[in-house]
This record gives structure tokens, sequence and C-alpha cells, in this order.
């Protein structure tokens, strides 16, 4: 961090579908780090600061999973156990980190409700949490700059960082 000058106050991870879920999964599964550890880098917590989750896969419960992740992730026939410690929206706590969300409501590949129960357990425990669901767009849209109504979170997102704090706001223009 140091020679690289980071705030290590303001490290978070981004993960967009199947990579929603690896986020989230480091953001509801993380450690504390080991204080007597010689090796500093063990000594940190490997908690996030902040998660951002586009059309993420939170859940691998068969209500809403996304099958294709599932099965890649756990194989043909899972172990309960393993489904259960995998399916994050089941595992936040008020220490999970702040999350931002977002999502077009007609995905037909990873179901809303993947994003809408990870929203609903971080707001459950008072974690700051925004999500933005669109009314239409496909799964996959990146910054959809080919989608105008889409390629306005990126802008919120933004918003949102510096409200929480996590990005500077840009220094005042001067004459």
């Amino acid at each position: 961090a140091k020679t690289w000058g980071l705030n290590i106050k303001r490290i978070g991870i981004m993960g967009f579908s199947a990579g929603g879920h690896l986020a989230s999964t480091v953001g509801t599964h993380w450690d504390n780090g080991q204080n007597d550890s010689k090796d500093p880098l063990k000594r940190v917590s490997s908690r996030p600061d902040f998660m951002i989750l586009g059309y993420p896969v939170i859940t691998m419960e068969d209500s809403f999973t996304h099958e294709g992740s599932k099965h890649e992730l756990l194989g043909k026939h899972p172990d309960p156990k393993l489904v259960e410690l995998l399916s994050n929206e089941k595992h936040v706590t008020s220490q999970t980190p702040p999350t931002f969300i977002f999502q077009a409501t007609t995905d037909h590949t990873v179901p809303v409700q993947n994003s809408v129960a990870f929203y609903e357990a971080l707001h459950k425990h008072g974690v700051p949490v925004e999500m933005h669901l669109y009314a239409q767009g496909p799964h996959g849209f990146g910054l959809a700059q080919k989608f105008p109504l889409l390629k306005t979170w990126p802008g919120l997102c933004e918003n949102w960082m510096k409200f929480m704090g996590f990005l500077a706001p840009p220094a005042p223009v001067t004459k």
C-alpha cells in the first residue's frame, strides 16, 4: 500500500455474474488476519472495505440459483453443507462490507432474486447498501455503452462511493 500510495481503508472488490459470487464470498467469508504472524500480509484482515456487485450470482440454493454456476462450482451432486456455505445471502452479518448492487429485472441468466435476497440480508443486518434494478436489460451488460439507461450505473456507483467516503470528492475548480 505504501509503495503504491494506496489507502488501505479504501480497498474494495467488484464482481459481475459468477464474479459477483466470488466477490460476495470474499465479503461474507473473510478473516481478521493473524496478529501474531511474522508475515505482515497474514496480519491483515481479508475483509474488503466495500463491494460492487453487478448481476451477481449469490445463492446456491435451488430456488433461484444460476444452475450453470452451481454446477461448475459445486459439481453435479453437491454436499448440502457446501450449498449452505456458498449461499452468501445466508452469511451476511453486521460486519459485511457496504455494498452497491445493480441488475436488470429482465436478466434471463441470473435471476434478479439473487440481488434482492442479498440486498434484504444486508439491510436486515444494518449494512449500508444501495441497489439499482433496471426495468429492462440483458445479462452481462458490463459498462452498457449501447444501453442508454443501463449505462447510468457507473455514475451512480461513483456517487455512492463518494458518499460512502471510498472516493475523495473532486477538488474544487479554481479560476
